[in-house]
């Protein structure tokens, strides 16, 4: 059973989305403040994380950094403040998703559903191709894809990529020439299709473009459509 940590300073909020979990056959554990998500995250394993941005003590983004040095747990991201440079930060810092309040709790399970599917699909995935995979690389010039140890280098360089931007990039290289619609990419990369928002992709392409420097041409706009790899 998918065990979740619910973090949030407000009672009311985690015993609605407690409840919801539970509906959905999750076990659930509760953190108060990121001070004490870090240390329950320490003591124990979880399947994934909700967490609140303000909070008291320490912040979701300080908390979230803290736990992804020691864990790679994916996290659903709470806040109340939903600006384009809120979610860019979000996602910088390495979250799978950002949900604002006020929110609706099935919409919130859907997510939590395709964030945890989507995790165990690629477990297996890694798991079944591990000897496959032992040797295979994308390499465009300077770019090189390691697809065995999920990881970037630019000319010898590792990247730090979050582990989204690295499915995110591997997703459009394995699809190389390929104009891909925003919705294709959402689906491909969160598994989101009905309730995904165009705006993620965009926020992450830009992240993304960021951090592969002169490379980043590699990542076409396609106007009126969305985005494509070109080698």
């Amino acid at each position: 059973m998918p065990k979740i940590l619910i973090v949030d300073d407000e009672e009311e909020i985690v015993r609605l989305i407690g409840r919801y979990a539970q509906r959905e056959g999750y076990e659930t554990a509760e953190a108060s403040d990121g001070s004490e998500a870090v240390e329950l995250c320490r003591k124990y394993d979880f399947d994934m994380i909700i967490m609140d941005v303000m909070m008291r003590d320490m912040d979701g983004y300080t908390a979230v950094k803290k736990i992804r040095s020691e864990k790679d747990i994916p996290v659903l991201m709470l806040s109340a403040r939903g600006t384009e440079y809120d979610k860019l930060f979000g996602f910088e810092v390495g979250v799978d998703d950002y949900v604002t309040k006020p929110f609706s709790p099935k919409e919130l399970m859907a997510r939590v559903n395709v964030i945890l599917k989507r995790q165990a699909k690629n477990a297996a995935v890694n798991a079944a191709g591990a000897g496959a995979n032992k040797t295979e690389k994308m390499v465009f010039g300077g770019l090189e894809i390691d697809m065995a140890g999920r990881s970037v280098s630019l000319d010898g360089k590792k990247a730090e990529l979050t582990l989204k931007e690295y499915d995110l990039l591997t997703y459009l290289a394995r699809n190389c020439g390929i104009a891909l619609s925003r919705d294709q990419i959402l689906d491909g990369v969160w598994g989101y299709d009905s309730f995904g928002d165009d705006r993620t992709v965009d926020w992450q392409i830009k992240l993304l473009r960021g951090k592969l420097g002169k490379y980043r041409d590699h990542i076409r706009t396609v106007r009126g459509v969305g985005y494509k790899f070109e080698a």
